[in-house]
């Protein structure tokens, strides 16, 4: 198989994200919110069909881990109770989408993350989304500010009752920013790619995984800037007096191949052991056009890993088995699917 380990719901029907305009207009005003509207299959059919499904059909991608859009997350808007109804709306279309096209997409959750509230609010959600909806893991945002950085780093103690629940489900956390209100930066040119780099240094910094040997964690965008300064990091450990990075971080943490052109893909695969790099596009998403130079698509990134010289257990890795490792309850339903 080739599962594809980052996609998001970027084409949700108009419906759905009307009601969070008005949404949030209402919470602005100090009104209710106005009912959920209905959305029917055939929209939701629709929605995908011409999109994600057409393009994973004409790549060759068998099953797609799919969640709601990152940048409409919008973790700064509104207070808690906002921010939970609209983490339920998107987990519930998501749950929907995989209802309607079960051997083509499993669920990973928002979740009900703002500012100033400890993630442990959360946690209901991602039990809900496990155990009710079926979801395989969550994106889990470390600057739920939109670009501030308010939060304390992910490896402060205000995080562990989220990473007990996680290790207790079994289930990994993609590390994804949504929208940014910081004028410095532009969402996906700099704010994700920041966020990625900035995770796994904090990362280095402590010893989340001594603490959660279980944990496991997802840094997508080819890691940000990690793989490409690889000898900076390798190198700010030993200055840190940390252990290495390749014995204290690199079993927990895992790289995405959301990475735009060839050279990137070939740094990444020439420095990143194949048992951290899980095949992702994030497509339908950040880079949606054509690339001049090769008259394919940017984010058509089986075309990348398709033209590297990897050993044929390296390659299914890549595209399947290091995600089913990652994901283990991806894997226990493709095994139900007899897959």
């Amino acid at each position: 198989m080739i599962i594809d380990c980052h996609g998001h719901y970027t084409t949700a029907p108009a419906a759905h994200t009307d009601w969070r305009a008005a949404q949030t207009a209402a919470a602005d005003a100090g009104t209710p919110a106005p009912l959920y509207p209905e959305i029917t299959d055939e929209e939701i059919r629709e929605s995908v069909e011409g999109s994600q499904l057409r393009l994973m059909a004409e790549r060759g991608i068998d099953l797609t881990i799919f969640s709601p859009r990152a940048s409409a997350m919008g973790h700064h808007v509104g207070d808690e109770a906002v921010s939970a109804a609209w983490t339920r709306a998107c987990n519930d279309l998501i749950a929907r989408v995989v209802g309607l096209f079960p051997r083509h997409f499993a669920g990973v959750g928002q979740l009900p993350q703002s500012p100033g509230v400890p993630i442990e609010h959360a946690v209901g959600e991602l039990r809900r989304c496990v155990s009710e909806l079926g979801f395989v893991g969550v994106n889990l945002n470390p600057d739920p500010s939109g670009g501030h950085w308010t939060a304390p780093p992910l490896t402060d103690k205000a995080w562990y009752p989220f990473y007990e629940a996680m290790v207790e489900l079994d289930v990994p956390a993609m590390v994804h920013v949504s929208a940014v209100t910081n004028p410095n930066f532009h969402a996906t040119g700099s704010h994700y790619l920041n966020a990625d780099t900035t995770a796994f240094m904090q990362l280095l910094q402590a010893d989340l995984f001594a603490d959660f040997p279980g944990l496991r964690l997802v840094i997508p965008h080819g890691g940000g800037a990690v793989p490409y300064h690889w000898g900076r990091f390798r190198g700010l450990a030993d200055m840190l007096d940390r252990p290495a990075v390749e014995q204290a971080l690199m079993g927990n943490v895992f790289f995405d191949t959301c990475v735009y052109h060839q050279p990137g893909i070939d740094l990444l695969f020439g420095v990143i052991d194949h048992a951290n790099i899980l095949f992702g596009s994030e497509m339908v998403g950040a880079v949606r056009g054509i690339d001049p130079q090769t008259g394919h698509h940017f984010d058509d990134t089986r075309r990348y890993v398709d033209a590297l010289d990897l050993a044929p257990d390296d390659r299914a890795r890549v595209y399947e088995g290091n995600a089913r490792r990652v994901y283990p309850r991806l894997d226990a339903l493709l095994r139900e699917q007899g897959r």
